[in-house]
Formats: C-alpha cells, sequence, structure tokens
C-alpha cells in the first residue's frame, strides 16, 4: 500500500512545481524581456527548469531610454553582487546621469558604468549611443556559446555559471530605441496550463484519499477479525 501511496504523492508534487512555475509566469506576463520556464523531472522526479530564449516581440513606448534587443544576446548590468545579464531594457538615469536599470544597476558600456549628460539621446542598430550628436560610448552586448549555463537569478536577470571569457560579441545584434521587447509568457496558454495542472493535482489528491480509505477499512477489518 505504501508503494501504491507513492505514485499519487509524487505525481502531486510534480504538479505542484508545475503550478508553482506557471503562476510565475502569470505574474511576469507584463515584464519586459521576461523569459518562461521548461519544466522537466529527472528519472528521481527532481525538477529541473530550462529557460526558453525564444525572441518575444517588440512594443514600442516612444521613451528614448526604453531599449529592446530584437534579435541575439543580453545587456550587461553591474549589480552588488557582480556583472549580471538581462533582456529588460527599461532604463533610466538616475540623479548622478548613470544610464541604470529598473533595480538601480548600472548598465554596463564598452567603456564601463554609461554616463549621460545630454538633452538628446539617440541610440542606432549596433547599440551606440549619442548625446547632442557626439559619441557617448556603446552598449556591452553579449552572449554565450552555452547559453544553458545562464541561471535566472530573480528580478529579471541571469547569471552566468561557466567562465567569464566565454563572453562574446552576438553576430546579430538588433538594438531598438524606445522600445522594449516583451514577454515572453502567452497569457491565455499559461491559463491553460494553470486548468491542467490543477487537474492533475486534485486527481492525485483524490488517488491519494482513496489509497488512504481502503488502508483504514483494512486495518479496521483485521482489527475487527481479531
Amino acid at each position: 500500500m505504501i508503494l501504491e501511496m507513492t505514485r499519487p504523492v509524487q505525481g502531486g508534487l510534480r504538479q505542484e512545481r508545475k503550478l508553482e512555475v506557471t503562476s510565475n509566469h502569470l505574474a511576469n506576463a507584463d515584464t519586459a524581456g521576461f523569459k518562461k520556464d521548461v519544466v522537466s523531472f529527472d528519472k528521481v522526479f527532481k525538477a529541473k527548469l530550462n529557460t526558453d530564449l525564444t525572441q518575444a516581440g517588440v512594443k514600442h513606448t516612444g521613451n528614448p531610454l526604453d531599449i529592446a534587443l530584437t534579435d541575439e544576446g543580453f545587456f550587461k548590468v553591474e549589480t552588488a553582487a557582480g556583472v549580471r545579464y538581462t533582456r529588460n531594457g527599461t532604463f533610466s538615469l538616475n540623479t548622478q546621469g548613470v544610464l541604470v536599470d529598473q533595480n538601480g544597476d548600472a548598465v554596463l558600456g564598452q567603456a564601463g558604468p554609461i554616463t549621460i549628460n545630454a538633452a538628446v539621446v539617440d541610440i542606432n542598430a549596433a547599440g551606440e549611443i549619442r548625446g547632442d550628436g557626439a559619441i557617448i560610448d556603446q552598449l556591452d552586448i553579449v552572449t554565450f556559446g552555452d547559453l544553458e549555463k545562464l541561471q535566472k537569478e530573480g528580478v529579471n536577470n541571469f547569471v552566468y555559471t561557466g567562465n567569464a571569457a566565454d563572453e562574446a560579441a552576438p553576430v546579430n545584434v538588433a538594438v531598438a530605441q524606445g522600445a522594449l521587447e516583451l514577454s515572453g509568457v502567452k497569457p491565455v496558454e499559461e491559463m491553460v496550463h494553470m486548468i491542467d495542472h490543477h487537474r492533475m493535482y486534485e486527481t492525485f489528491q483524490k488517488m491519494m484519499l482513496t489509497f488512504d480509505e481502503v488502508e483504514d477499512k483494512a486495518v479496521n477489518s483485521l482489527g475487527k477479525l481479531q
């Protein structure tokens, strides 16, 4: 009976993990540059998350400091924990005129953190930044040969678990100023997944209750025979 109970318990735990991931997807349906996860399980039912880095659509915002990557690559940002990578180009200037992301971390250019003291900012398709017509810097956009070594670290950032020397300039760089890459999440699709996962979770719950009732009856019946 214990073996029979194990199967629905494992199934329920898998569905619970899928529900958590789907809930996170829905919570980030409007987060620029967000990439969804694909859940899989190994032979011992340990969950593994693989990030779907498929290019999402782009929306135009008109904000000159909103920057979308419409091809491969990642922006680099300098955080307290070290350099991190992101597809979220929702940038702004802090009080010192440094270009920062939504977390207040400096966006990196070829010369380090980018400082902009100009009334008019233009960014071309290669990521070159001009302020009032003069070249300021160029966005440091990078990629990696093994993207599986990029792991999510929250706040829409990725950390690279390999050697930092693996950084490489993307073959295809395409920057769009005044635009943001959309989230990779499709809300309707995720809602369908949520319903399916919830139904399966309830099914496993019912199976566990059934096994529990059968075991209870067996114990009580055995007690009466004695």
